[in-house]
């Protein structure tokens, strides 16, 4: 996947040009740090298609991508050997949630579906379209800082960073300081809107 910033928006906060040294590293540090906000987030933010297959909660399904642009098809994976069949009885929220219906509006669905106690098969593969067009100027912003922390810090290699002011001085060991990104508190909080959710499932034992 392509990084969640781009060059220009590096260097439009770092207020300069990047040195040759920043340039041959600077691809890297993007891909980590937009790498660590999907993974934290869960979250891809470019647009595109996705296939998934994703377990009811009482007849809802909710999808893990968002913003959900549109539902390609939903399709119901057949349970002791029934084969899978779209379904066209659903409702979508017009954001991340899809309702299976009660097959007020669907004919010819094995007969063992509506024997069981739920009523409609538990397993469903849905085909959907979601992101942003453009990256969240937040998100931008995280990545961002991630990878300027790490560009510019001096001590790339690790080591001692010390000081002396006056009669006082300190010393600080750095182990690789610049080497490798790293997310703070406050770009987790920053990016706290876009986590997914963990939310129960129902199961049937039997």
């Amino acid at each position: 996947m392509a990084p969640l910033a781009t060059k220009a928006d590096l260097a439009a906060r770092l207020g300069r040009d990047l040195t040759c040294d920043e340039g041959a590293r600077l691809e890297a540090l993007l891909s980590d740090a937009s790498t660590m906000v999907r993974s934290y987030t869960g979250q891809d933010f470019g647009t595109s298609t996705s296939t998934v297959t994703l377990r009811a909660q009482a007849g809802m399904i909710v999808l893990p991508q968002r913003p959900v642009i549109g539902i390609t098809s939903v399709t119901a994976i057949g349970i002791n050997g029934t084969p899978d069949i779209g379904v066209v009885d659903y409702w979508w929220d017009g954001l991340d949630k899809i309702r299976i219906g009660e097959g007020n509006f669907v004919i010819n669905l094995p007969e063992i579906w509506w024997d069981e106690d739920e009523g409609y098969p538990g397993t469903f593969r849905v085909t959907y379209s979601h992101g942003y067009a453009e990256v969240p100027a937040d998100v931008v912003m995280v990545v961002c800082g991630m990878a300027l922390r790490t560009l510019t810090s001096p001590a790339i290699a690790g080591g001692i960073t010390s000081e002396t002011i006056g009669p006082y001085s300190y010393r600080i060991d750095t182990p690789g300081l610049g080497l490798s990104i790293v997310m703070t508190e406050a770009e987790r909080k920053a990016l706290s809107r876009y986590r997914r959710t963990v939310g129960m499932i129902s199961v049937r034992v039997g």
